[in-house]
C-alpha cells in the first residue's frame, strides 16, 4: 500500500502582499502612456486637413485670377446660370449665398411641371478658399462642392472634389440678383 503525501507550500502573507502589490503596479504601468523622449519644446499638433470654416466668419484673403486679394466674406452673392440635365435640357439654377454663411438654392428643371426644388444650409470656403462646400439643412442630402474660379464665376465638382471631366457647362455666375 502506497502512501501518497501532497505538499502544500505556504507562501506567508506578507511576502504574498508585495507581491500582488508589484503585479498590479506593472499591470497598470503597461497601461499609461509613455511620455515623449524630448520635452525641450512643445511638439506641434499632427498636420490635419482643414476644416471648413463658416465663410462670414473668416477674413482670410485669397487671391484672384488677377492676383489682387479678396475677402471671403465679401463673395457672398447671388450666382445663376443652367447645369447639365441627363433626362431634359437643364437645370436653372439660382444659389444665394449670404454674408452669414447661409444660403438658399433654387432648381427648375427645364420643360417639366414639377414645382422649383429649394434647398438651403450653410456654406464654407475651403482648400485655401479655392473650394465652396455648400452643407444642406436637409441631412438626407449630400454636399456640393463647387470650385472657386474667380470672384464672379463657380464650377460643380463631383462629389470627391475633383473636375467633371465634360465639355458641358457646369458653372454659374455672380448676377445682380
Amino acid at each position: 500500500m502506497s502512501k501518497h503525501v501532497t505538499s502544500t507550500h505556504v507562501i506567508p502573507t506578507p511576502v504574498r502582499t508585495a507581491f500582488l502589490a508589484a503585479l498590479v503596479v506593472a499591470a497598470l504601468s503597461a497601461c499609461k502612456p509613455q511620455a515623449p523622449a524630448e520635452t525641450a519644446a512643445p511638439a506641434a499638433p499632427p498636420a490635419q486637413p482643414e476644416a471648413a470654416a463658416p465663410v462670414a466668419a473668416t477674413a482670410d484673403a485669397m487671391p484672384s485670377a488677377q492676383g489682387a486679394p479678396f475677402d471671403a466674406k465679401a463673395f457672398a452673392g447671388t450666382f445663376t446660370g443652367t447645369l447639365p440635365c441627363a433626362d431634359c435640357p437643364g437645370i436653372d439654377t439660382h444659389l444665394v449665398l449670404s454674408a452669414d454663411g447661409t444660403y438658399t438654392i433654387t432648381e427648375s428643371y427645364q420643360e417639366r411641371s414639377a414645382p422649383a426644388l429649394k434647398g438651403d444650409g450653410t456654406w464654407t470656403a475651403e482648400e485655401n478658399n479655392q473650394r465652396l462646400r455648400l452643407d444642406p439643412n436637409s441631412k438626407s442630402d449630400n454636399d456640393r462642392l463647387y470650385a472657386i474660379l474667380s470672384n464672379d464665376e463657380i464650377r460643380q465638382l463631383d462629389m470627391e472634389g475633383k473636375p467633371i471631366d465634360s465639355k458641358l457647362p457646369y458653372n454659374l455666375k455672380r448676377s445682380a440678383q
